[in-house]
C-alpha cells in the first residue's frame, strides 16, 4: 500500500456535524464528520462519507434525509459531543438546541450554517459509505470563513466508536 501521510497530514479540511432522523421514530443521531465534499454544481450535489463502526451510519442508512451543519472553532464543546461521544450510549440531543425540519431531520440551531440533503443513493468505500445529497432547504448565520472549525482544531478528541 502506498503510503500518502505526507500529503493527508498537510490537509486541514473544515468538520461538519452530520444529522438524521431515525426512520422508526426512534431518537435522532449525529457525529462529527471530516470527509465531506461538494461534488457537483448543477444541480447541487453534496456527499458526506460515514464510518460504518458510527451509531449515526446505522440511523443515516434507514433516513430519507440528512442535515449537515458547519460550526465555529469556539465550539469546541459541540465537536467533543458529536465527535466524542457514542449516540447508542448517550443522547446528543438533549442539551443542544435544535429542531426537526425537512423529514425530521433535526438541525442544529447555534451551528454557523446548515443545510438538510435528501439521499439519492449509497456508495461503499471501504470502511466509511458515502452518502450522495441533494439539497433541499437551507439556513447560515456564518462567522468569517478562518473561523470555522477545521481538523486541527479537533486533533484532540478521542472517538466515541473505534475507528
Amino acid at each position: 500500500m502506498v503510503a500518502v501521510d505526507g500529503f493527508t497530514d498537510l490537509l486541514d479540511y473544515p468538520m461538519y456535524v452530520v444529522t438524521a432522523a431515525a426512520a422508526d421514530g426512534g431518537a435522532p443521531a449525529g457525529c462529527l464528520v471530516g470527509f465531506a465534499s461538494q461534488c457537483a454544481l448543477k444541480p447541487p450535489r453534496f456527499v458526506v462519507w460515514l464510518s460504518r463502526a458510527n451509531h449515526t451510519y446505522r440511523v443515516a442508512r434507514d433516513a430519507a434525509f440528512l442535515g449537515v451543519h458547519l460550526i465555529g472553532r469556539d465550539q469546541h464543546q459541540l465537536a467533543q459531543l458529536f465527535g466524542g461521544e457514542c449516540g447508542e450510549r448517550v443522547d446528543k440531543f438533549a442539551d443542544v438546541r435544535w429542531e426537526a425540519r425537512t423529514g425530521g431531520t433535526p438541525v442544529l440551531l447555534d451551528s454557523c450554517a446548515w443545510w438538510v440533503g435528501r439521499i439519492e443513493r449509497h456508495a461503499d468505500w471501504g470502511d466509511h459509505v458515502g452518502f450522495h445529497l441533494t439539497p433541499v432547504e437551507a439556513g447560515a448565520d456564518p462567522p468569517p470563513h478562518g473561523e470555522l472549525l477545521r481538523l486541527s482544531d479537533v486533533t484532540d478528541l478521542s472517538p466515541g466508536h473505534p475507528a
